[in-house]
């Protein structure tokens, strides 16, 4: 029997018709998928999705299109592209996924250099404060102090303990190089 006609049957439900189709195209067919997608994995789940589409599309299956092979062939390379894009895709998701996670060695050993610089920078310049701006910013910003309990701790009034704070960040950004 002519593929034409088992497309025509298959596309009025006749499941005989379909299995001898896809016992006639299969072989072909999914050489295209397996060369597609270099993987016998892969392919054959390209190839169930294709003749599944093919089922569900066979009555509307012109054949002065074209033939069945390549139209089958057609939907065959078409689908077996879009997984590859997809596989592609998620392997994308998983290792930028990855990275965030874990990060690499290298990311985490330059990650350490650059805190120890930074640590350093700020030590430096925690010298350059005088005594009472350098108790007052690290009340608030290494004890997590606010103004007000920074006034009550070094029991000054809370203007003096804002301006300490105040004066002392300029300073840091200055010793550190910061533009403000």
């Amino acid at each position: 029997m002519e593929l034409a006609e088992l497309v025509r049957r298959s596309g009025v439900g006749d499941e005989a018709a379909f299995a001898a189709l896809y016992d006639a195209t299969s072989a072909t067919v999914y050489g295209v998928t397996v060369r597609v997608t270099r993987s016998p994995e892969i392919a054959a789940e390209v190839l169930q999705e294709v003749y599944l589409m093919a089922w569900q599309q066979a009555a509307r299956f012109d054949p002065a299109r074209g033939s069945v092979l390549g139209w089958l062939c057609t939907l065959a390379h078409r689908r077996a592209v879009d997984r590859i894009r997809q596989v592609a895709r998620e392997r994308d998701r998983e290792q930028a996924w990855e990275n965030r996670r874990v990060g690499t060695p290298a990311d985490e050993t330059w990650q350490e250099v650059e805190q120890a610089l930074d640590t350093e920078a700020v030590r430096a310049g925690m010298g350059a404060l005088t005594g009472r701006q350098r108790e007052a910013v690290t009340l608030a910003y290494h004890g997590g102090c606010t103004d007000q309990e920074v006034a009550q701790r070094l029991e000054i009034p809370l203007g003096t303990a804002k301006a300490r704070i105040r004066d002392g960040l300029k300073n840091l950004r200055s010793a550190l190089g910061v533009r403000p």
